[in-house]
């Protein structure tokens, strides 16, 4: 007996998505047309067509006029316009540049390991990273990686980045961002972050922890972010 009682078009939707996941269907590639995927899987083109509008709103897909339908590929401005919400004081989004302060593989903490999911102890990347928007230091973050789904991950330490994570997360390693669950805290700075940001032990800063999470709804990235906002603020879109 089938006990999956979801409508057709969101199980489409599912089988849609694992071939994304699994990379059947990769970054950029033109999928088939609704017609021929309603065929193999033997559904109407109008579900074909709702599955398709339910991987469009969760921004896997992109639809363009007269070309036909293809899998999202992150790009630096992507990456920063749906994940990147620190705004100047007049809401002026900028794209800010990245210093990798450190980056190195070790066990995790329990902590860490229970927000990807991993065993306590199990191996994962670190990085420290300064991002700059204009001529300050603003942006103070540490990102832990599962380093079994990126393995060799590396980045070269006090050298600019040209590129968003996300877009090396899916470039080198196959690992697409698909959402982000975020948790903000207003906190004192300590005397380490505030060395980094230029502050005073005790400067306020919004704490910001992101679990990032794959095409596949499983958690790939924990990030903490600590924002100096003298002159930025964080911008939430409610929609």
């Amino acid at each position: 007996m089938n006990l999956d009682r979801r409508p057709l078009y969101a199980r489409t939707a599912e089988i849609l998505t694992s071939r994304i996941a699994d990379g059947t269907w990769a970054p950029g590639a033109l999928i088939p047309a609704e017609p021929e995927i309603a065929l193999e899987l033997g559904v109407s083109p109008g579900t074909v067509r709702k599955a398709l509008d339910a991987l469009e709103r969760r921004r896997l897909i992109e639809r363009r006029q007269g070309r036909g339908t293809f899998v999202a590929a992150h790009t630096s401005e992507r990456a920063l316009f749906h994940f990147f919400r620190i705004v100047d004081l007049r809401d002026g989004r900028h794209a800010p540049t990245s210093l990798v302060l450190d980056c190195r593989t070790g066990p995790t903490t329990a902590h860490d390991a229970a927000a990807l999911e991993l065993e306590p102890g199990a191996e994962v990347h670190r990085v420290e990273r300064l991002r700059v928007l204009g001529a300050e230091a603003v942006i103070l973050e540490r990102i832990l990686l599962p380093a079994a789904r990126f393995p060799g991950f590396a980045l070269p330490v006090l050298t600019e980045m040209s590129d968003e994570l996300y877009v090396l997360y899916q470039r080198d390693h196959g690992v697409t961002i698909a959402r982000a669950e975020e948790r903000l805290a207003a906190i004192a700075a300590n005397e380490a972050q505030a060395a980094k940001l230029n502050l005073w032990p005790g400067a306020p800063l919004l704490e910001i922890q992101r679990v990032a999470f794959d095409i596949a709804d499983r958690p790939v990235e924990r990030r903490v972010t600590w924002v100096d906002t003298r002159s930025h603020r964080y911008l939430a879109q409610l929609d």
